[in-house]
């Protein structure tokens, strides 16, 4: 009842009465208070979630997976990234795959009564039911590491790749990470960047996607294990570990160390892709040394080293190769999926610079559209940027810099002059420093040069008017005026 013998009004739900809450709302013989309607908004929250989860992941069984075919995936991967098709293959099979993981894994919960929604565990028990014979079967985790030299696009790819799927996406640097009680960051705070990035929705941020990048910088000094504790190399891999494989970790909700009576975070691993990345300065010559390219003896051949294909070399890589160079068995057995990145050429490099969607020069073009200024590169001012790319062995990372450079002062003058209608980058402009060409409004030189003789005209047609001289003034000329001497 809404109302009690001593005629006080109380909420029909919760019981407290009008002085115990902010607000008190009536209806048709019935009462409900601001907190209860607090409740039931949350409870409305949590559903509205878990039915947008169930749309990104498919509709519950009544039909296939929503999720971007493998195809798809490398197609909207090839609108951002040039080249690498192995590399974009190989991810968009790894996240296909994972995802479809994730929804059986859901399946399963909802089958044994651990999910919450109806439809769901309605077909689920129909898939648990059916005489299918992979009923029984669970699929592992594929964490990826990616290995290839610095500027080809490694990081890029899976900032890429988040933003298709549309996930949670969160960027670590391996270098900052040390063991459990030393100066540094601890491992955990990699999953705070991710829920951070999820808005602190935690069962969105368990379906997320977590790049570590220079993964190479932790590894073990040495064939064999250090005297000494190492806390920023083998220690940070035999951290990471649990995370990788899946678990529940504790992570402080405002990062740092943790302590005694401090309020944790508790997400779960299990769903969350990694993709390792790292340049790996080394694993060459290791591959080339098991693979026997460079035997010296009578029978023997001598390769320099700038005569070898790294590429060829690289796309070779065994798991043997990488615990020779430091990374330690139980962590190499936790990132199954070796994907190899190429290095960049002069025509690679050219077409990072001008055919993406995001190409560095488009955005350099937009910049001085706002300016109405159109800017061009001709073809010896990309070639000229490319030969100092290549030079520099910065990979398309250093792009920028030199079309930075370059751009400085057109960036700092043009915008002043009202005249320019193209400004024109040449190759004496990237190498030597040479003003670009600018191409002036025509139309604006007209416009201005008429105006100009409309003003002369104006200022001819005015006559000359003598401003009136004063009554003494007028005078001044006829009197003469004696001063005597004192």
């Amino acid at each position: 009842m809404a109302k009690n013998d001593d005629k006080q009004v109380r909420c029909s739900f919760c019981g407290k009465r009008e002085g115990q809450v902010k607000r008190l709302i009536a209806g048709p013989g019935v009462f409900i208070c601001d907190e209860c309607i607090d409740l039931c908004c949350d409870i409305l929250h949590d559903d509205y979630l878990e039915t947008e989860m169930e749309d990104m992941l498919g509709d519950a069984g009544e039909k296939d997976m929503s999720l971007l075919k493998p195809a798809e995936i490398k197609k909207a991967l090839d609108e951002y990234v040039i080249g690498q098709d192995r590399a974009k293959r190989a991810l968009s099979v790894a996240v296909y795959n994972h995802y479809k993981r994730i929804e059986d894994n859901r399946k399963q919960e909802a089958a044994s009564g651990k999910h919450k929604s109806a439809k769901a565990a309605s077909s689920a028990t129909e898939d648990a039911g059916s005489s299918s014979p992979y009923a029984g079967v669970e699929l592992t985790k594929s964490n990826v590491l990616l290995i290839g030299p610095t500027g080809v696009g490694k990081t890029y790819l899976a900032q890429t790749l988040a933003k298709v799927l549309n996930v949670p996406f969160a960027i670590a640097d391996a270098t900052s990470l040390t063991e459990a009680g030393y100066v540094g960051e601890d491992v955990e705070n990699i999953l705070l960047r991710l829920i951070q990035a999820a808005d602190f929705d935690i069962e969105k941020a368990e379906k997320g996607i977590i790049f570590i990048d220079e993964i190479d910088k932790i590894s073990r000094r040495g064939d064999n294990p250090s005297i000494t504790r190492d806390v920023s190399g083998e220690g940070v891999q035999q951290a990471l570990l649990k995370i990788l494989e899946g678990t529940v970790a504790a992570v402080p909700p405002q990062g740092g160390r943790k302590h005694p009576h401090q309020e944790f975070i508790n997400i779960d691993t299990t769903n969350i892709l990694f993709i390792c990345s790292g340049a790996f300065d080394g694993l060459p010559k290791i591959i080339e040394s098991r693979t026997g390219k460079n035997t010296i003896g009578f029978s023997g051949s001598i390769h320099s080293s700038d005569s070898l294909d790294t590429n060829a070399l690289l796309a070779s890589v065994e798991p043997q190769d990488l615990l020779k160079f430091g990374l330690i068995p139980e962590f190499i057995g936790r990132v199954p999926l070796i994907v190899t990145l190429d290095a960049l050429d002069a025509g690679m490099l050219r077409e990072i610079l001008t055919t993406p969607r995001n190409a560095l020069i488009k955005q350099y073009q937009k910049l001085l559209s706002y300016d109405d200024v159109e800017l061009e590169f001709d073809d010896g001012a990309i070639n000229a940027i490319t030969e100092i790319a290549i030079a520099r062995k910065t990979g398309a990372r250093g792009l920028r810099a030199i079309v930075e450079s370059a751009m400085l002062d057109v960036m700092y003058d043009v915008p002043s002059k009202d005249d320019v209608q193209k400004c024109i980058i040449t190759e004496d402009t990237i190498k030597n420093g040479v003003q670009p060409t600018l191409i002036y409004k025509k139309a604006d030189k007209k416009k201005a040069s008429a105006k100009k003789a409309v003003k002369n005209k104006e200022d001819a047609a005015i006559p000359e008017i003598d401003a009136p001289k004063s009554p003494m003034a007028a005078g001044a000329e006829n009197v003469n005026v004696e001063i005597e001497p004192l």
